[in-house]
């Protein structure tokens, strides 16, 4: 896929002026959004990286049109995962409701630039070394195990970061939350607030999830363009989707075990892809021989969709019985 230079800046500089103005919109009202407020904007940012979407298959051709939908619609789908971390963050700092809007899209933001450099990272590792794909199959499927182990824990596994524990344990804080700052003078001395310990618990939150999130697009297009656009897109709607579905992810009791399938999936598929692209030197004498099979970007897509779909399902019929049950 070439993507010139005018296309990687015209598509950084698009989408940034969409965060930077959600930012600075959000953050001169601190508030609790209503549903037809979160509605309307996750109606605006699911629409354009649909948009986008059908703009790359139209422009590049239907398989990186599709690698791009695969690849967004499982970062959203870990997103949706990890949003559940996310209320537990914001309920054991006890986050006042007003305030949780502007800590999401910080700590977002916080995110992007982080896994901007993960991907480029990714992207120049897999450009040198074509054996990393083994390093990112096994560690996918690694992840997916842990999920599985993880699924009935309350709190979903949630470990709180070492340096969140580190800035607790040495920097000065207040108690008073002080709106959205990050700092306060008190008695002439520069406090920071219980925010800023919030926004650098949900950055470093996030990072942790991109060495889950990043590998696993990775396995479904080798294209770091297609990989930071749907990372992009997926955190745009992250925000929204924690106060649309909050009381919902209670209820997507398959959700993790979905998601563990997925990225088991994945996993496999990237140490397949490296088998196929990799030589063996026991096989036609080292020349260069397809012996493993390359599973096509049509049915990643089509186990994603699927997994997605029986995933919320089951997890609906589930709780469904349950209010039976207890009626």
């Amino acid at each position: 896929m070439h993507v010139t230079p005018l296309v990687w800046w015209t598509t950084i500089l698009v989408t940034s002026a969409i965060l930077i103005f959600d930012v600075f919109y959000i953050g001169r009202r601190p508030h609790e959004p209503s549903r037809r407020e979160v509605v309307g904007a996750l109606t605006v940012y699911v629409g354009l990286a649909v948009a986008f979407g059908l703009g790359v298959w139209y422009f590049a051709g239907g398989e990186y049109g599709g690698e791009f939908f695969a690849g967004w619609l499982t970062e959203y789908s870990l997103s949706i995962d990890n949003l559940f971390i996310f209320i537990v963050i914001m309920g054991k700092l006890l986050v006042p409701r007003e305030l949780q809007q502007s800590a999401l899209m910080v700590g977002i933001v916080l995110a992007l630039i982080l896994r901007g450099i993960f991907i480029a990272v990714g992207a120049a590792a897999i450009a040198q070394f074509s054996w990393v794909f083994y390093i990112f199959g096994f560690f996918l499927v690694m992840t997916a195990v842990n999920l599985v182990r993880e699924a009935g824990d309350p709190e979903g596994g949630y470990d709180e970061p070492r340096l969140v524990r580190f800035a607790q344990r040495h920097l000065p804080f207040t108690e008073t939350w002080n709106g959205a700052r990050l700092t306060v003078r008190e008695n002439w001395s520069r406090l920071f607030t219980p925010m800023f310990l919030v926004i650098l618990t949900l950055g470093m939150t996030d990072l942790l999830f991109a060495l889950d999130s990043i590998p696993a697009i990775y396995g479904l297009t080798k294209e770091p363009y297609l990989v930071l656009t749907a990372n992009i897109f997926a955190l745009m709607g992250l925000r929204q989707l924690y106060f649309l579905i909050g009381d919902l992810l209670k209820r997507l009791v398959y959700l993790s075990y979905g998601l563990a399938f997925l990225l088991f999936f994945i996993g496999v598929k990237l140490v397949l892809h490296a088998m196929h692209e990799n030589t063996l030197p026991f096989i036609n004498g080292g020349e260069h021989v397809e012996w493993a099979p390359d599973i096509p970007i049509w049915v990643s897509l089509v186990v994603i969709v699927g997994t997605l779909a029986v995933t919320t399902v089951l997890s609906l019929a589930a709780d469904r019985r349950k209010a039976r049950a207890s009626a």
